[in-house]
């Protein structure tokens, strides 16, 4: 990717602003929790400003939207980077 391509990808979002995290794992009783114990690390004196999930249709897999007032583009990176090393998520967006 060339670097130009970098600084306007980084132009899309203007801090600090909401943004939606949504996590899809294995339905489990810990996973709620242990997603929003990952991104509340990241969120300083500020809590998640809005959760929401939804179960698949064979009830398998949750997915959760957390919503959160981003403060930068690296705090969003290492959100993303904590969520994506837990073997419960499958997938990040």
């Amino acid at each position: 990717m060339k670097s130009t391509d970098l600084s306007s990808q980084q132009d899309l979002l203007s801090f600090p602003c909401r943004f939606e995290i949504k996590v899809v794992g294995r339905q489990g009783a810990n996973f709620k929790r242990l997603i929003c114990s990952i991104i509340d690390r990241h969120l300083g004196d500020t809590k998640i400003v809005d959760t929401s999930s939804r179960l698949s249709r064979q009830g398998k897999y949750l997915s959760l939207t957390c919503t959160i007032r981003a403060t930068s583009r690296e705090q969003l990176d290492s959100i993303y980077l904590d969520l994506n090393s837990e073997a419960d998520v499958l997938i990040t967006l």
